[in-house]
């Protein structure tokens, strides 16, 4: 690209939207907070009995709904305080991170019966938050 002689060039960097996460852990925490918040919807939903939930017939972890409620809601807001956790930095955050959302994705798997599709998308998130936060170097 031509100049104008004596014009002085000002080189730009992308610009930062704050969209992307700038790191591994931010994107962890994001993914954390994001399970966490529909874990906790998904316990609401379980504890008010709402209707919204299938009922297994045999089932092996056949819990009463409003237990299976209260479950997600511990779990949901554990999620989301490791999650503001690792969002925040804090030295302890990748470790209860990683148990965090080994517990979260069992959870979910052994609700599946009761609301597959919304088990699913969670799983997916947990998942893809073990994978970054078991890749992040100490």
């Amino acid at each position: 690209m031509a100049g104008i002689p004596g014009e002085e060039r000002h080189h730009r960097a992308a610009p930062d939207d704050g969209v992307r996460p700038s790191t591994p852990g931010q994107f962890a925490g994001i993914g954390m907070v994001l399970s966490g918040v529909l874990s906790i919807l998904q316990g609401i939903t379980g504890i008010a009995r709402d209707r919204l939930f299938g009922s297994p017939r045999a089932y092996e972890y056949r819990f009463d709904l409003t237990s299976w409620g209260w479950i997600h809601l511990v779990v949901g807001v554990a999620l989301l305080v490791v999650g503001v956790a690792l969002l925040r930095r804090v030295p302890w955050g990748r470790s209860a991170g990683l148990a965090l959302a080994g517990i979260s994705l069992v959870t979910q798997f052994m609700f599946i019966p009761y609301y597959p599709v919304w088990c699913l998308a969670v799983m997916v998130l947990d998942l893809m938050v073990l994978w970054t936060l078991a890749r992040l170097a100490d």
